[in-house]
């Protein structure tokens, strides 16, 4: 297994992972079915919707096999599938430089990736300030790992309390 923590500008509220070299425009991906779960998918690429348009603490592990289910420990969490012909998985924020952009090796072909969100609440109640500390930062965890494409599927949905 890899682990590896960041910490991510989610401008736009998203976060991207994608083929290395991919060229794909994610605008036509977000239905509104995809703002309402929080994930916009397309061939070789995905965005996992945020709830700040901050810095997000974002940890990837790319696993040999699908993950046990620990939903009960996040807020939200979706899946989707997405190919990744190059073998390389780029994991950014919406406007980050790709060039300098965090890359990982998995195995080329389809992979599925669990996002699983966190902190959801405090983060959204300090706002514009939830990244000046790690206790009310939101956080997401992506897992990615080789299987046959499959349908975006939200396991565990969270929705924001009304002002």
């Amino acid at each position: 297994m890899i682990s590896t923590e960041l910490e991510l500008f989610a401008d736009y509220y998203q976060i991207h992972l994608f083929d290395d070299g991919c060229v794909t425009d994610l605008g036509d991906a977000w239905t509104e079915e995809a703002v309402r779960d929080r994930l916009a998918v397309a061939t070789d690429a995905m965005a996992v919707g945020t709830s700040v348009n901050v810095n997000v603490a974002v940890a990837l592990q790319v696993l040999k096999a699908a993950p046990e289910d620990d939903s009960a420990e996040f807020d939200h969490v979706v899946e989707g599938s997405l190919h990744v012909t190059s073998g390389r998985l780029v994991v950014m924020g919406c406007t980050d430089y790709e060039p300098e952009a965090a890359r990982f090796g998995v195995a080329a072909g389809p992979v599925r990736v669990r996002a699983a969100r966190s902190n959801l609440a405090e983060a959204e109640r300090h706002g514009i300030d939830s990244d000046d500390d790690p206790a009310t930062m939101e956080r997401l965890r992506l897992q990615v790992w080789s299987a046959p494409h499959a349908d975006p599927v939200v396991i565990k949905r969270w929705e924001p309390l009304e002002a």
